[in-house]
């Protein structure tokens, strides 16, 4: 057994876990954040998607123990009740989803390249996307969502723009 301590989505996180146990499963079976989801296990569809130190990782190929002391954001610590971050009012506005499924993994994809690019090209944005699979959609009113998103965080102080809340290792910070 193996105990890690991550911070997920701004709270840090403590479980003892055998060492072949995923980050996936760690986030939803201990955890109970179910917003990442299982699709092939194999690291192709990106449903299991997650932000790890500012960067995507399919969670299912993660092990729980290289997270140890990471910050590990999920679909879950996105938005508050109280507001949904642009990329997910984007999504729904331009009903770039269907059944869902993927959902969390695309909407964590965009999110990390706009914080990288606040003004990408659809190419751009086309290989953001592209560790995801959509079986339901065409890709394209997700393209059109990513830059949708992109001008409403461009336009207004992150503050404004509904970034989510969170602590990076203590600290509360707006993103």
């Amino acid at each position: 057994m193996t105990d890690v301590t991550i911070w997920i989505n701004g709270e840090a996180r403590t479980a003892s876990v055998p060492d072949e146990t995923t980050l996936l499963a760690l986030l939803r079976d201990q955890f109970h954040l179910t917003g990442s989801k299982l699709g092939c296990d194999v690291g192709d569809c990106g449903a299991c998607t997650v932000i790890v130190d500012g960067k995507c990782v399919n969670a299912c190929l993660m092990l729980a123990a290289q997270a140890d002391g990471r910050d590990v954001l999920t679909i879950e610590g996105l938005a508050t009740p109280e507001r949904v971050h642009p990329v997910q009012k984007a999504f729904e506005d331009h009903a770039s989803l269907q059944c869902g499924f993927c959902g969390p993994g695309v909407i964590l994809s965009a999110k990390a390249l706009l914080d990288e690019n606040t003004d990408p090209t659809a190419r751009e944005i086309r290989d953001a996307l592209a560790g995801n699979l959509c079986r339901c959609t065409g890709y394209t009113k997700m393209i059109d969502a990513v830059q949708e998103a992109a001008r409403v965080l461009r336009g207004k102080p992150d503050a404004e723009a509904g970034g989510e809340q969170h602590r990076t290792r203590g600290q509360a910070t707006s993103t």
